[in-house]
């Protein structure tokens, strides 16, 4: 990254953004590093960057593509890019590929899902596209039926298959169920949720001659955050040096954290996004450096702001939501996310604390049917997940407020517990 690069942009978007110029508006008129400026507050920042009178934005909304990101039903988010900015994106992203193992000739299967304005699917077909490398692409989608599917796979002797996890292993149980094997498969990329040590035994089972790999990791929000690091835990990736800058922070000071294996939350600052800056957001995930000099990191999960369950993203305010809906009376006085991992599958379960002597069953279980009621109309994928069988159902935990995990350095209260083993 050069100085001159961030200090242009850091005037662009005080100059352009009524948001940022607010977030800036104590600052030195000279403030030209990351160090700084304020980490980007996620609530504020899609309290602004809304369809109607949006102040993120540093221009109008007249030639850029627009695609949904993580947000609920009542209040969408979403995310542009102008066709440079989109064709930087891809372009980068592509050279990681390469990082992948991918190889001339490669014939690859996307598996991403399409349509309602969600991005992946293209931004790997796109990503593919412009990889330096020659490759043959399969556009098939996630949603296609598993019977059209694996023909397709067999017909055009696919060599690469790349979706999401869940996707992946659908496709497994399906090719194991039906005495299938796909022998040709060289490579399966996973990307959106981490990968399981059950999904990897189960893709090793569908695809023995294949090595499950990280596509890479991106988001449409955020933008680029790495790329993965050959020969290594798939979770280690190293940053898109230049067109990104990737910090991982102190949960309790927000201090750059510069030793390895000391966990933070990553926050992201993309220098190549002008029609809507990314500077200091957080993308939603803890890592920690495995080697900063050459900026590798490893992925340890979801941060507070976020959490993937499955297919599923969900944030804590849209479970504090669906609490301060159906709590009418105000009993919940303490909540946590926590996510667990068993039978194969990923289950979000709400733990919610209520004042000593309120632990009435027949006054509590209609407040949590409420409570789950609530979230899963803000968010239906969760409901359409669980019937698909890739999620368990949401259910609620009653509690104390002092069983409540808090961060020991800070006694802050920990919002997001992720108890699946990553390892």
């Amino acid at each position: 990254m050069s100085a001159h690069q961030l200090s242009d942009l850091i005037r662009f978007v005080r100059h352009n953004s009524p948001f940022y110029q607010d977030l800036y508006a104590s600052l030195p008129p000279d403030a030209d590093r990351l160090t700084d400026l304020p980490v980007v507050d996620q609530q504020e920042f899609w309290s602004a960057n809304t369809l109607h009178d949006n102040r993120v934005l540093t221009g109008p909304l007249s030639e850029a593509t627009v695609y949904k990101t993580g947000g609920t039903t009542g209040a969408p988010k979403f995310s542009v890019y102008t066709r440079d900015e989109w064709r930087t994106f891809v372009t980068a992203f592509g050279q990681g590929l390469l990082d992948t193992g991918l190889r001339p000739g490669h014939r690859v299967a996307d598996l991403f899902y399409a349509g309602e304005l969600y991005a992946s699917f293209l931004f790997i077909l796109d990503s593919l596209a412009h990889a330096p490398v020659d490759n043959v692409r399969l556009p098939i989608g996630g949603a296609a039926p598993l019977e059209s599917t694996v023909p397709t796979l067999q017909d055009f002797a696919a060599e690469v298959v790349a979706g999401t996890p869940t996707t992946l292993c659908r496709l497994a149980e399906h090719l194991i169920s039906s005495g299938v094997r796909l022998d040709a498969v060289e490579l399966v990329l996973f990307g959106g949720e981490a990968l399981f040590a059950d999904q990897r035994r189960l893709l090793a089972a569908a695809f023995p001659n294949a090595e499950a790999r990280s596509v890479g990791y991106a988001s449409v929000d955020a933008g680029l955050l790495g790329r993965p690091v050959p020969g290594s835990d798939p979770r280690v990736h190293r940053a898109f040096t230049p067109h990104s800058v990737v910090e991982i922070l102190d949960d309790t000071t927000d201090e750059p954290v510069t030793e390895p294996g000391r966990p933070g939350r990553v926050v992201v600052t993309s220098l190549f996004r002008r029609l809507m800056p990314v500077i200091r957001y957080p993308a939603g995930d803890r890592a920690e450096w495995t080697d900063n000099r050459a900026r590798h990191f490893r992925i340890l999960g979801r941060a507070e702001e976020g959490v993937r369950v499955g297919p599923v993203s969900l944030y804590s305010q849209d479970a504090q939501d669906a609490v301060a809906a159906a709590d009418t009376a105000g009993r919940v006085v303490g909540m946590q996310l926590v996510v667990r991992r068993w039978d194969g599958r990923d289950g979000l379960v709400l733990r919610l604390a209520t004042a000593p002597g309120d632990d009435d069953p027949a006054g509590l279980e209609p407040l949590a049917k409420g409570v789950v009621t609530e979230l899963e109309t803000a968010r239906p994928l969760y409901p359409d997940s669980v019937r698909a069988g890739f999620v368990h159902p949401l259910s609620v935990e009653w509690a104390r407020h002092r069983d409540l995990a808090v961060n020991p350095r800070s006694g802050k209260l920990v919002r997001v517990l992720d108890e699946r083993p990553t390892a």
